[in-house]
């Protein structure tokens, strides 16, 4: 990525959170979801099929617009996997197009050189991967021998963002392919970061005392991960609850492949309200409710979101 870019991108992100710390009646970040197929299987995922088919394009461009309504300032494409979208890069203009910041999450098997070149042209800001070990297995596809040309493709090619996520938990055989990876990711000049997975049920599990040992060897890399809450992630290894105000469907929101907004992907169905009547006061009553999952979350993404407001109003409502 190129270094302008780099400080661009760093100073509307520095914006958003200026704008957040100002106001807490906008939506921060959300996830949005142009398809539920995925071209992999990982045996800790739920949030896919190998079935349906993409969300049409002109349905995506509307929910963009609604979301820009509710003053949205990063939008992430995520699936299934986002790249099986035939109009991907219409989705991204479209975000682009209102000012607000754009990223995906990918398993990362479609980044060809093309892929890759219109994904600069449609003005993707972030792409996050996450590489859960070295050789494929029931657990995951998603290994770095697999990937790795991938990655040398975005080290040449990408003008946006690059993140790779290496994993502990949830059925992931060999804890140690984590450092690997992340040496690897940090060799090419990506950003790395360090994820704590749930089981296929989402429900969470404390780390084994090697995935543990893991864990806290790759915090201890330093300063260039993508992003680092240590007290969030040190409970979760140990199976710890957090205590944290959750401002899901406030702050983040979920939205589905069928454009219903939801807490986070682990809880669907709550509020259940279709993006386009989700209004401000949804924004508002969600922000001050409290979610009985929270102490136990490790949807890391809406704690990011949540912690800017984690020393103001508190939450009175309850689910």
């Amino acid at each position: 990525m190129k270094v302008s870019n780099k400080l661009k991108l760093r100073l509307r992100e520095l914006q958003m959170i200026a704008r957040g710390l100002l106001s807490t009646e906008h939506v921060l970040l959300a996830h949005i979801i142009p398809t539920r197929k995925c071209n992999l299987s990982c045996g800790y995922c739920n949030e896919y099929d190998d079935f349906s088919p993409p969300i049409p394009t002109e349905t995506m461009l509307g929910r963009i617009d609604q979301l820009a309504r509710l003053k949205t300032a990063i939008v992430t494409i995520s699936g299934g996997e986002p790249l099986l979208h035939p109009e991907i890069e219409k989705i991204i203009q479209r975000i682009r197009h209102h000012g607000m910041i754009a990223g995906m999450i990918t398993n990362g098997y479609l980044l060809m050189p093309k892929k890759i070149q219109s994904l600069n042209d449609a003005g993707l800001q972030h792409l996050q991967i996450s590489i859960d070990n070295l050789e494929p297995d029931e657990v995951s596809m998603k290994s770095l021998k697999v990937l790795d040309k991938k990655l040398e493709y975005l080290a040449e090619y990408a003008e946006f963002a690059v993140n790779i996520n290496s994993v502990v938990g949830g059925g992931i055989k060999n804890p140690e392919d984590a450092k690997k990876v992340t040496y690897r990711a940090l060799e090419l000049g990506f950003a790395s970061s360090m994820g704590i997975i749930h089981d296929h049920t989402g429900a969470l599990k404390p780390l084994t005392q090697k995935e543990a040992d893991v864990y806290r060897e790759i915090k201890d890399l330093g300063t260039r991960s993508y992003s680092r809450f240590n007290w969030f992630q040190e409970n979760l290894a140990q199976g710890k609850p957090n205590d944290w105000k959750c401002r899901a469907g406030g702050r983040y929101l979920y939205i589905c492949e069928d454009g219903l907004v939801h807490y986070c992907s682990q809880q669907r169905g709550y509020p259940g309200i279709a993006l386009e009547k989700y209004t401000f006061e949804d924004v508002a009553r969600e922000y001050k409710t409290a979610k009985s999952c929270a102490p136990t979350c490790t949807v890391g993404c809406v704690l990011k979101i949540s912690v800017i407001d984690h020393w103001r109003d508190k939450q009175t409502l309850g689910i």
